[in-house]
């Protein structure tokens, strides 16, 4: 069967900024320096981590080894990680045709307000993702990363990632600028992914200032870093996709598709009947023509943990086509052995099932086929 990880990710070379930047930029690049021993990631000339650089990847090595210190950026980064050949050869091992590319230090929010700055750094890893992408192109599906802070300089980078390959669009799942991304004032964004089929993949993104935005205080008390791990995801996912569904991004955009990453399936019943129950109460104070399940089942899809137990469940409650599978490597919370764990995760389905969860649904959605 057609087998596609659809939540991977590439460990950016520490001078990928450096080099693809164009010259004017380049004295800010986004960059690793090292003083006293200790390397910081600078982002927007700001420090943004320090010390642990090694656990943005890491799946390899055993973690308090990764959060000890001691240890580079480097060493977190597999061959697999940032080269093509390498990554074709990890997939031919696991078993897997193709694995879906998403950013590792081009997710984190960059905390500058120069919007010339922050779209040259998208500019600069598309170019670099492309590279990537036409070394192995039929191993791999690039998402590209826009700045959301800036509508018409995203609409037109993402036009030139279409052209260039990319089958989706990374979506950060949080207020922009004070705009939810469900808001009309990213539909030059969402415009362009509908009529290239495309998706916007809401994804997970790390907040070293604390887990996500509803939970900070609680990561800020010493909650702990199985807290911030496993509260963060949903914690950013659910508004996020509770905002789009009412905020009428499906009503405006019908055959928009949005995933869900990093978050497993197993919310997304939860979230359908939380909407219904509480728009059956205020639906004369909603513009909603249908209900917020029916927009989830017809445009949302979700990416399964691999050792997640209630893949079937999710199939038959929000829909056969809409549950897919991904690794997250090479990062800390991700495992080697995904692959293996997924599959047996499934194992109990029908070979229909299983067969949309491991990869048809995932060759539908960024439209592979």
């Amino acid at each position: 069967m057609t087998v596609i990880d659809c939540d991977s990710h590439v460990m950016e070379p520490a001078d990928l900024w450096q080099r693809y930047l164009e010259p004017k930029y380049r004295d800010r690049a986004i960059r690793i320096e090292e003083e006293n021993g200790v390397e910081k990631l600078i982002i927007g000339e700001k420090v943004v981590l320090e010390g642990v650089l090694a656990a943005l990847g890491g799946a390899h090595i055993e973690r308090l080894k990764l959060f000890s210190g001691g240890l580079r950026y480097a060493d977190g980064c597999e061959p697999a990680s940032y080269d093509p050949h390498a990554r074709a050869a990890l997939l031919d091992a696991w078993g897997v045709d193709r694995g879906v590319l998403f950013p590792t230090i081009g997710i984190l929010p960059f905390p500058t307000d120069d919007m010339a700055l922050a779209n040259a750094y998208c500019r600069a890893y598309n170019t670099w993702q492309a590279e990537f992408l036409q070394t192995v192109p039929d191993r791999v599906v690039a998402i590209a990363a826009v700045n959301w802070g800036d509508v018409d300089a995203a609409a037109a980078e993402l036009d030139r990632c279409l052209k260039l390959g990319f089958r989706g669009l990374f979506v950060p799942p949080e207020t922009i600028a004070g705009k939810r991304p469900g808001e009309a004032h990213f539909d030059p964004i969402w415009a362009r992914l509908q009529d290239a089929a495309a998706p916007g993949c809401l994804h997970v993104i790390v907040r070293f200032e604390g887990a996500a935005t509803p939970f900070r205080t609680w990561s800020e008390s010493g909650a702990g870093v199985v807290f911030g791990f496993s509260m963060g995801a949903t914690g950013q996912l659910i508004p996020a996709l509770a905002s789009m569904v009412l905020d009428q991004l499906f009503e405006r955009f019908p055959r928009l598709k949005v995933g869900s990453v990093e978050a497993g399936c197993g919310y997304a019943a939860y979230l359908m009947d939380r909407l219904d129950e509480k728009f059956h109460f205020f639906r004369a104070m909603s513009p909603l023509p249908m209900k917020p399940s029916d927009y989830i089942r017809r445009n949302c899809y979700f990416v399964a943990e691999p050792e997640e137990r209630c893949i079937g469940a999710m199939l038959e409650l929000v829909g056969a086509d809409n549950i897919l599978w991904g690794s997250d490597y090479p990062h800390v919370d991700s495992r080697l052995d995904a692959p293996a764990l997924i599959r047996a995760s499934v194992a109990g389905l029908g070979a229909e099932p299983r067969a949309r969860v491991m990869g048809e649904n995932a060759v539908r959605l960024f439209g592979l086929g």
